[in-house]
């Protein structure tokens, strides 16, 4: 499925599912999965396997860097129609330790949560978490004339990969480059 498509236009009985995963195994768990429906010609009942994701800036060893981080480490979500076959198949793919819910009952996301995130993922929207800093957060300033402060963010950028944070009560634009998380 186009994770564009809207939830509301899915055919009768088919949901995203949250499956939990060993922590790490969420994209050999993918993987896996893929590769069963391909094989098994399950593209009827599973049709898509999501590892969230997204994008975000790092400071590491002097420079800053764009990440792949998990939105929800240990988790996979996964566009099927939940019958006998389909759950066993996902249930006992390895590094998989069950379905969020009952473990013979999934519950399914609502069509807005699922909305959420898909669009989250898909239009790749910066939110306060991808830079990796959220409005209070105490950050260590490490470049420039207040570096060796700590500081408080106050307001976050993520186009402009700036943040507001306020120092010795005063309010200060830094480059992200220039904080690190406390």
């Amino acid at each position: 499925m186009d994770q564009k498509q809207s939830v509301s236009e899915r055919h009768e009985g088919r949901a995203w599912y949250v499956v939990h995963t060993y922590s790490g195994y969420e994209k050999k768990v993918k993987a896996t999965l893929d590769s069963k429906i391909a094989a098994q010609g399950l593209g009827d009942v599973i049709f898509d396997v999501v590892v969230p994701m997204r994008e975000e800036s790092e400071f590491k060893d002097g420079k800053r860097r764009r990440v792949q981080k998990k939105i929800f480490p240990g988790y996979v979500m996964v566009d099927m129609i939940v019958d006998n076959n389909s759950w066993f198949v996902v249930r006992n793919t390895q590094g998989v330790t069950g379905f969020v819910g009952s473990e013979k009952d999934p519950i399914p996301l609502s069509d807005e949560e699922a909305q959420r995130i898909l669009t989250e993922l898909v239009d790749g929207r910066a939110t306060d978490n991808t830079l990796g800093f959220s409005i209070n957060d105490n950050v260590r300033i490490i470049d420039g004339i207040f570096e060796n402060r700590l500081a408080v963010v106050k307001g976050i950028d993520a186009e402009k990969q700036r943040l507001k944070v306020l120092v010795e009560d005063m309010s200060v634009d830094l480059d992200v480059s220039q904080v690190e998380k406390i």
